[in-house]
């Protein structure tokens, strides 16, 4: 097998394999959640005011990482980070998210790990919300209004999902507010009964379940079947690959709309938290990940397949978090911040992995982990190292999954990254923000006053989890090492060890809070 990889793949470098034992290429489906806190998954959080049991069945039969952490606080960028292994502000998105109607974010002679995957000889397929662009036609040149008037929805999109290494594709282009407000299979998008609506108020009326930006709409698209649909297809695709090739390993990356607002839930599921629409969109959440699981044990397949469940950043304020919070939930569990912030609820997330066939006893890791760190770990399995200009600030955590006692200094430095553009900086147990308001306007509204406020803020993470105090004054000298830390990653291109790689540039007439360019300053 080696010497056949070797040829095929000679510029990924074979390394030591990690076990000894013969197995099975794994099969790996990977689920995102959107907007769901640490703090709303009951094996993370005993006072959670709702029930999560398959995602609690997950943690009592694998690995339950405690200091997980995703690229940004928001969207775009994390799923960027998981599917390239390098940090999204690497690119021309400093800051912010992609839209519906964005062009395509991920270069698409960059390796994913869908195309990894694929030259491995997987199936791969995406099902769920994009959010990372395609290119769409238009009916005449020109800039494009926000409306997306001249989108021609009858010709093929260009660059989106297939042209990233995935075989096969279902979803939404962006978040479920966002238009078009339709699905797309593969480079088509789909809907008998598309139609252009530039009223917002209409849209709502159509629609329901809050806010939905106005554009192009399938009149037959309802939100509340969403999550649901993804689900359904994503079981049909698992079936259908088993079914024609039954050897074959699969990739299943399924990314999903829920919690994320508007929030919609299943009407299995409304009012069934007897807390909030938010908590009863997060049951609805669990099910599908009761249901993927179900499917996998149908399909005989459960000993030697991966199951990653994980969140892609902490929960929204559109979750009205104070109504929970005066009820006993709280989304952020015991830490400071939110989506959209550099505090740990902004980016401190549930992650958890399921594999049978090497997992054969539960456990909890504190081992310091980024969503980053995905393709090096699938490299890992093959006993590949990647080439230095793929997976730039990817880490393999399978190590951990094989019980080997790894600390946080073996993880190197983890970069955090605001809604606003800002950066944070982890190292072993020191954190350190960018910025007074943690990069983000948004609050949440249970933290209380920051212990010795300041432009710089430094966290004992050991000590001091839930980021009360600010101890920048009493350790300048860390202070500085970790500055001229985010300097280094910022200028080399990468955060792992290997050749320097280039960032793109910002683009011209970028009003850049960001400040992108003021670290590269740094000595």
């Amino acid at each position: 097998m080696k010497l056949k990889m070797l040829l095929l793949f000679p510029f990924f470098i074979s390394v030591t394999p990690l076990f000894t034992q013969e197995y099975d290429t794994p099969n790996i489906i990977y689920i995102l959640a959107d907007d769901m806190g640490i703090g709303d998954v009951k094996a993370y959080n005993n006072d959670a005011k709702f029930p999560t049991p398959h995602i609690d069945q997950m943690v009592r039969e694998g690995v339950k990482f405690t200091d997980a952490h995703t690229s940004s606080s928001v969207c775009t960028p994390t799923r960027y980070g998981i599917l390239t292994g390098r940090y999204s502000w690497r690119t021309h998105l400093k800051q912010g998210v992609t839209h519906g109607l964005t062009e395509h974010l991920i270069d698409t002679k960059r390796t994913t790990v869908a195309r990894y995957l694929k030259m491995k000889g997987y199936s791969t397929a995406v099902v769920g919300k994009w959010h990372l662009g395609m290119d769409w036609h238009y009916t005449y040149p020109g800039k494009v209004d926000k409306f997306g008037t001249n989108l021609n929805t009858q010709t093929s999109i260009q660059n989106g999902p297939t042209s990233l290494g995935f075989d096969y594709y279902y979803g939404i282009s962006a978040s479920l507010n966002m238009s078009p407000h339709a699905y797309i299979e593969n480079d088509k998008l789909l809907g008998d009964n598309l139609k252009l609506i530039k009223d917002s108020n209409e849209i709502k009326n159509i629609l329901g379940f809050g806010a939905g930006k106005p554009g192009w709409l399938d009149l037959n698209f309802k939100r509340d079947e969403v999550l649901q649909t993804l689900t359904n297809k994503a079981i049909g695709w698992m079936n259908r690959i088993k079914k024609q090739s039954p050897d074959k390993p699969f990739f299943l990356y399924l990314p999903l709309n829920a919690p994320h607002s508007p929030i919609a839930p299943s009407s299995k599921f409304i009012g069934k938290s007897k807390l909030s629409l938010h908590a009863d969109f997060c049951m609805d959440v669990d099910n599908t990940v009761g249901q993927i699981i179900g499917a996998v044990e149908s399909l005989g397949i459960t000993e030697n397949t991966i199951i990653i469940f994980t969140s892609d950043n902490g929960v929204s304020p559109q979750a009205k978090l104070k109504t929970m919070q005066e009820q006993g939930h709280f989304s952020s569990y015991i830490y400071r911040g939110l989506k959209g912030t550099l505090y740990e609820g902004g980016h401190r997330v549930p992650f958890i992995v399921k594999w049978p066939k090497i997992i054969k006893d539960s456990f909890e890791t504190d081992y310091l982990t980024c969503t980053t760190d995905f393709i090096a770990t699938v490299a890992h399995l093959f006993d590949d190292i990647l080439p230095e200009n793929i997976g730039e600030d990817s880490v393999s955590f399978l190590p951990v999954l094989s019980g080997e006692d790894k600390n946080d200094i073996d993880r190197g430095g983890i970069v955090h990254h605001s809604d606003a553009g800002f950066f944070a900086i982890r190292k072993g147990k020191w954190k350190l923000i960018f910025h007074e308001n943690a990069g983000s306007r948004r609050v949440d509204p249970k933290d209380k006053p920051l212990i010795n406020p300041g432009e710089i803020q430094l966290f004992n993470m050991e000590t001091d989890a839930i980021e009360s105090t600010n101890v920048a004054a009493q350790h300048i000298d860390i202070v500085e090492d970790l500055k001229k830390l985010m300097a280094k990653f910022i200028n080399e291109g990468r955060s792992t060890v290997g050749k320097s790689q280039k960032n793109d540039p910002t683009p011209k007439g970028w009003k850049n809070v960001s400040h992108f360019e003021s670290y590269l300053k740094i000595n």
